[in-house]
């Protein structure tokens, strides 16, 4: 008869977790993930500010699961999910039957339906997008060299960044540092004090998620760093020549980064489900969507309440809820689907970090609270402890120490790979392609929660 068949649909923080939980179990994985390999999303920002190339945060799936008798990867686009037949549907026309589905499709940017800010920004939320924002950035280095008139000059080198969060406020301090070193060096022609970092931020304050005087410490530090931090405003309209903010201000720009926000990335076929106001789906103690036996979801698209509220769309979530969910797995493989599954999920919080740039950091851990140095140094011990493969820290370290003391950020190229119909097949849709298929998705569920009881 075989072992049950476990798919999990994605490979992130929480699809990973679940995976290596199931490594040498009495089950049959098969991950599925758009790419080959785990990317470590929270120094997406450092491949965008030439600090990392994107081989040092990601990870083959087939390397980390080389030795696994029963784990197996496929790249696959999931086009739906049949939850009545136990079917995933892959792009290519490929069915593939389950006996537990694991839904750990993680999240994308949220332009809250307004698709000219998906035109005109460029967001921070996977690899080809760092990457793209990363020659955009370098590009609009060299425009300004060429430029004559400082009026265009000033505004190429104008940059807003849309969001106070942690991503905005990690890749605005590490955007301040990139144009330090290029600004009146690698390119004499063009001023230090030429270069505008603008961060803004809809609440009162930066990282909403943190202790205010964490918050006051983070703004204070951009502002000493020269950026222009503007809070309590948005960004009500986008030109691919100006930003008009809704305090009435207009900033003229050749460049937006968007990083005010995500929303859950919720497969084809889960529609008709329960969500949040969130939009996430709804699930139970032990991640099970309701009415489905065998089917979970996890990471940021799932909902799980705590205190009030959700739960956060953080990367230990992710991870705990992988790991839960596997052993929930394997007791209903061994016991049955009535077996007692134990004690409900509790998410343990390990806290929340931050870095502003060099030798400046904001953490809090329960009632503990770091800021500068301190935090600095904390926050670097953390992710090289969480980055998978021994090389990858050894490098990203390596890479780290080269910037600290020679101030150098090396890896500042323009490069544009041509399109390869093969790994064109396999790879996301483009991203026009990908934003029809958002608003399709979008309509979709509309008609779905319209048309429920």
């Amino acid at each position: 008869m075989g072992n049950p068949k476990v798919v999990i649909v994605g490979g992130g923080f929480g699809g990973l977790a679940c995976a290596r939980a199931l490594h040498r179990k009495p089950v049959d994985v098969t991950l599925l993930d758009t790419h080959n390999f785990h990317l470590f999303t929270p120094l997406l920002y450092q491949v965008a500010t030439a600090l990392l190339n994107p081989s040092e945060i990601g990870y083959p799936f087939r390397t980390i699961f080389r030795r696994s008798p029963n784990v197996r990867f496929r790249q696959e686009l999931v086009t739906g999910v049949d939850l009545e037949h136990k079917l995933v549907r892959a792009r290519n026309g490929h069915g593939i039957p389950y006996d537990y589905l694991v839904l750990a499709t993680g999240s994308t940017n949220n332009y809250f339906g307004n698709q000219a800010l998906a035109k005109h920004t460029v967001g921070m939320k996977t690899i080809e997008e760092a990457l793209r924002l990363r020659n955009h950035v370098l590009s609009c280095l060299e425009r300004a060299s060429q430029e004559t008139d400082d009026g265009e000059r000033r505004r190429w080198l104008t940059f807003v960044v849309v969001g106070g969060g942690p991503t905005g406020v990690e890749y605005a301090g590490a955007l301040a540092e990139l144009l330090k070193l290029v600004l009146g060096r690698d390119h004499p022609e063009l001023p230090p004090d030429l270069g505008r970092i603008i961060l803004v931020e809809g609440m009162d304050r930066l990282l909403g998620a943190f202790d205010q005087r964490l918050s006051a410490y983070a703004e204070r530090t951009l502002a000493k760093r020269g950026i222009d931090v503007r809070t309590g405003v948005i960004l009500g309209h986008a030109t691919d020549q100006s930003v008009h903010l809704s305090n009435g201000d207009v900033i003229p720009t050749r460049t937006i980064v968007w990083s005010a926000g995500v929303r859950p990335n919720q497969p084809p076929g889960t529609e008709h489900l329960h969500t949040s106001r969130s939009h996430r789906l709804a699930v139970d103690e032990h991640f099970r969507l309701s009415g489905y036996q065998g089917a979970f979801a996890i990471g940021d698209v799932a909902s799980r309440s705590a205190n009030g509220g959700e739960l956060p769309m953080l990367s230990p979530f992710a991870m705990q809820g992988g790991r839960h969910v596997a052993n929930v797995i394997l007791q209903e493989v061994k016991r049955g689907p009535t077996a007692d599954l134990g004690k409900p999920f509790r998410y343990r919080d390990k806290g929340t970090m931050a870095t502003i740039g060099r030798n400046a950091a904001v953490g809090q851990i329960g009632r503990f609270r770091f800021t500068g140095f301190i935090g600095w140094v904390a926050w670097l011990l953390v992710h090289i402890y969480y980055l998978i493969g021994f090389r990858n820290r050894l490098v990203v370290l390596a890479a780290w120490g080269w910037n600290y003391l020679r101030k150098d950020r090396p890896i500042r190229l323009v490069v544009q790979a041509d399109p390869d119909p093969i790994a064109d097949s396999l790879l996301p849709p483009s991203p026009g392609e990908a934003g029809d298929i958002d608003q399709r998705a979008e309509s979709e569920r509309e008609a779905a929660r319209s048309s429920g009881p």
